[in-house]
């Protein structure tokens, strides 16, 4: 047997859950058009005969502005000291912004870990502009291979599992073979909720909003679901709820219909929303909707 362990890192939207996804071939982690969607190290565990992968994706790195984004920063760079292969994540040139600059910094501070550059997003870019990037990474000397994806459209993932493999040692079966994450039920339910909120708030609420399961009950022909938004301003509130209460409704429908095929049970949930002012900004309040650091 065979096992081991994968961090996908890079900046904030450049498409590192629709990748993990795309590799597991099931829902792992929540997409977004938005940066930092992800907030929490997502486990995704793929498995074939005789091999282990366990692919940690992280949140975007980036220069925190409060107490959520100085998590999700530590949480991603801590990522680099746990892990066997290294998956950097990028869309456009190193010469694009400081994010990628800052990203490769690190990677040169890591010290025999084999390190793998996917090119994401290449049915949106250019043959010409794809090998700038190609070549600009190149030169840097830090990547033991490089491959141009489409995660979205399942391109060359394959390839991506193909170039890992070889640096997976022999190790114990860490999950069992029908697992795909082992994140628990509470929290994939929870992660659908704060992405069909995303999804139907567009622009309209910025990134601050937090859903916590209160209640969770398992029947035998329907699961029972409270679980309140959480917001940081009194304004976002009725914005998250719509006229009528029509949005709010949306968000449920929408998280209800992807919920009721993972639990194998209909979904009888209730949603409400509540205000806690400015709890990015706290690290108590942070820690309290669940985003801890994984020193496992």
């Amino acid at each position: 047997m065979r096992s081991g362990f994968v961090g996908i890192i890079g900046r904030p939207n450049v498409g590192k859950s629709t990748l993990l996804n795309s590799i597991i071939g099931e829902k792992v982690a929540i997409t977004s058009s938005k940066a930092q969607t992800t907030r929490n190290a997502i486990r995704g565990i793929y498995n074939e005969e005789g091999l282990q992968i366990v692919f940690i994706d992280t949140p975007g790195i980036h220069k925190p502005k409060n107490a959520l984004g100085k998590y999700l920063t530590d949480t991603a760079i801590s990522t680099l000291k746990q892990v066997d292969v290294i998956l950097l994540i990028v869309d456009e040139k190193l010469s694009g912004g400081p994010g990628d600059k800052y990203i490769l910094d690190l990677l040169k501070q890591v010290k025999n870990t084999p390190e793998i550059l996917v090119i994401n997003k290449i049915d949106k870019i250019a043959p010409d502009e794809y090998l700038e990037i190609y070549n600009e990474y190149d030169a840097e000397g830090v990547f033991d291979h490089i491959v141009g994806t489409s995660a979205l459209n399942d391109q060359n993932t394959d390839v991506v599992i193909d170039m890992i493999k070889p640096y997976i040692n022999e190790g114990p079966q860490y999950f069992p073979p029908d697992l795909y994450t082992d994140n628990p039920m509470k929290f994939l339910v929870s992660e659908i909720i704060r992405e069909k909120a995303l999804m139907y708030l567009n622009d309209e609420v910025p990134h601050g909003i937090a859903v916590e399961i209160e209640r969770y009950i398992e029947k035998d022909n329907v699961t029972e679901i409270d679980a309140t938004i959480y917001c940081e301003k009194k304004s976002h509130k009725g914005i998250i709820i719509g006229a009528g209460g029509r949005k709010l409704k949306g968000i449920g429908k929408a998280a209800r219909l992807e919920i009721e095929p993972l639990v194998g049970t209909k979904i009888f949930l209730q949603l409400w929303v509540k205000v806690k002012e400015n709890w990015r900004e706290s690290d108590i309040m942070v820690s309290n909707f669940g985003y801890k650091k994984d020193n496992d």
